[in-house]
């Protein structure tokens, strides 16, 4: 079982629910604790018994909250009805960009674990094919008893994407912008999806991103952006969740790079979480548009991670540190360039080292 004590979030707080507002005006309710889980002969017998014995020998036993993990209870043809309970845009006016944390109501009826994704249709039909648009997979961002903390929500964290194609025509994501949109008209916030909306999810899916096992873990994050979704989830567990199964009592690290101050998602939050444990969470910001290291280069995660890289190595080098990854596709090669050096100093090959830390569940990517 677990418990939880109820307070507001970082996220913009709103006097009515029934209507997304503008980041000043708008808000989720958070779980925030105070500082204070006979027949047949021998023959036969003994032959399945080792048969039994060897199957076991051979299976692997993941270093994973992997015990029980639903995937794939709803599908495309047959999607679960969920509910829009709330849509609040989370950056700021002047970032680039817009994000939204969205929460949907599921009753209990999609049990998704911290680190898994679910899927979105939107509504309407593929204006080419005529038929229902394929499924967005996004990250979970609420930890599996949700932001109201009874286990029947699931919230996501999704950023609305607009282009502009090779022909000069602007192009926008069929989902984020079903889910959420943003216009400047009297500075008021619309949202296409608005509190008490439909929306149609299948899942969940995914055992990549799953949480260690280890209560004494070292566990560092790597987020750019909404790839940040996995570990809020991660982190309130830990933070602001007591279970009797699990009590987190290692280090959980977070880098989240992001190109503006104004698009430090969930920043309010991480911050309490360093309040309430001080000794078991470290948070570094990479605010690339806006910091620069001691050489005047522009401050990406893997340059900021190259300020702790004799340390962040130290780490690697034990049987109990996780790395996981979520973001952009290009930092992996960033961070790549970092070890490799210090990998080598000690006779190692970092290339080499890192699909072992795979192999053993260690390094954890989920990239786009």
């Amino acid at each position: 079982m677990a418990t939880m004590t109820t307070t507001l979030s970082s996220l913009p707080a709103c006097r009515s629910k029934t209507a997304a507002g503008s980041p000043s005006s708008c808000s989720v309710f958070c779980r925030w604790p105070s500082k204070s889980s006979r027949n047949g002969g021998v023959r036969v017998q003994v032959s399945t018994t080792e048969a039994e014995a060897e199957v076991k020998k051979a299976e692997k036993v993941s270093k994973k909250q992997d015990e029980g993990v639903v995937t794939n209870k709803y599908r495309p043809k047959e999607p679960y009805t969920g509910r829009c309970l709330l849509n609040t845009r989370i950056t700021g006016d002047n970032a680039p960009g817009e994000t939204w944390h969205m929460v949907f109501s599921t009753d209990g009826e999609v049990p998704y674990r911290e680190g898994q994704s679910i899927g979105v249709i939107a509504d309407g039909v593929d204006a080419k094919t005529g038929k229902p648009h394929k499924l967005r997979l996004y990250s979970i961002a609420s930890s599996a008893l949700g932001d109201f903390g009874d286990s029947k929500t699931v919230s996501l964290c999704v950023k609305r994407l607009v282009y502009t194609n090779d022909q000069g025509e602007i192009v926008k994501g069929v989902c984020s912008n079903f889910l959420c949109q943003f216009f400047f008209l009297f500075r008021i916030n619309a949202c296409d999806l608005k509190p008490g909306s439909d929306v149609k999810i299948t899942g969940p899916v995914g055992k990549e991103m799953l949480m260690p096992k280890d209560p004494n873990a070292t566990i560092i994050m790597l987020a750019t952006g909404t790839g940040i979704a996995p570990f809020r989830s991660f982190l309130w567990k830990m933070f602001f969740e007591e279970h009797d199964d699990y009590k987190f009592e290692g280090l959980a690290w977070l880098f989240l790079g992001v190109p503006t101050s104004d698009t430090l998602l969930y920043r309010e939050e991480f911050e309490r979480m360093k309040e309430i444990a001080p000794e078991n969470f470290r948070l570094d910001f990479a605010v690339s548009r806006e910091q620069t290291n001691a050489a005047g280069e522009k401050m990406y995660i893997q340059t900021r991670m190259a300020e702790y890289k004799n340390e962040l190595w130290e780490l690697l080098k034990k049987d109990n540190t996780y790395v996981y990854m979520c973001g952009l596709k290009g930092m992996e090669k960033g961070i790549d360039d970092i070890m490799v050096d210090l990998a080598a100093k000690d006779g190692i090959d970092w290339l080499d080292y890192k699909k072992q830390l795979k192999k053993g569940e260690q390094w954890n990517v989920e990239v786009y």
